[in-house]
């Protein structure tokens, strides 16, 4: 059965997850937390790819991305994964693949699901028991959104600079939108969306997206399709 092509437009927001293979952990130290993140720096400047939230767990990665160019996701994670394996491998010794095939990514409707995606990232170290809030998790975007502390690994999107003039308003107003967990619903959506290489939105953008590329989204036959969020 062919794989399923991902989807990558320009400007459109892209959420991406990278899993360790056979869910084993792909770091091990603080130093290949920040290894990988320069990593992703390096990568992302070079092929022109925005960098919104992010957040390194043990044994996976999640990253929300707007590329320049319909190529410029591929070309980042390609050299991404390159570097930080090639780094891995001497650093501890060992060899063959860190990571879990090829990387999910859902295109994201930044009107309506942009600002829950971020949450959702962000959150992922409280919803595996790791912490008790964001905020206590280290190697997460969380620190620049909800805090306001520099992080030259983010860029705001418009989305998020529309929450306040001021950066210190932007990030209390965010900071204000974990007082609330994430429906399950939309928890839902953004996993399946991201397992499916579907788009993450209302059915509008999905057929706006299918418009764009000229071909018909769907979910494979393993999986029902949630209801969309408007139903």
């Amino acid at each position: 059965m062919p794989r399923k092509p991902r989807m990558y437009l320009p400007d459109i927001p892209c959420h991406v997850i990278q899993r360790g293979n056979n869910r084993e952990a792909c770091f091990f130290s603080d130093q290949d937390y920040q290894f990988y993140l320069e990593c992703l720096h390096n990568a992302s400047e070079r092929y022109r790819v925005k960098v919104h939230a992010y957040v390194l767990m043990t044994n996976h990665v999640h990253l929300l991305l707007t590329p320049k160019r319909e190529e410029s996701i591929s070309l980042t994670m390609q050299s991404l994964g390159r570097r930080y394996v090639q780094y891995i491998n001497k650093e501890y010794r060992r060899s063959g693949t860190l990571w879990e095939g090829r990387h999910k990514a859902s295109l994201v409707d930044e009107d309506h699901y942009l600002l829950t995606c971020m949450r959702y990232i962000e959150m992922n170290p409280v919803r595996a028991n790791m912490v008790e809030h964001p905020v206590d998790y280290r190697w997460s975007s969380y620190h620049c959104n909800g805090n306001n502390q520099y992080n030259k690994f983010v860029t705001e999107h418009e989305i998020y600079k529309s929450l306040g003039r001021e950066p210190e308003v932007r990030s209390k107003v965010y900071r204000s939108l974990f007082d609330r967990e994430i429906e399950e619903k939309d928890i839902s959506m953004i996993r399946q969306s991201a397992l499916f290489s579907v788009p993450t939105g209302s059915n509008r953008f999905k057929k706006q997206i299918e418009k764009v590329v000229n071909r018909k989204l769907g979910y494979a036959k393993r999986g029902r399709p949630f209801k969309d969020a408007a139903e």
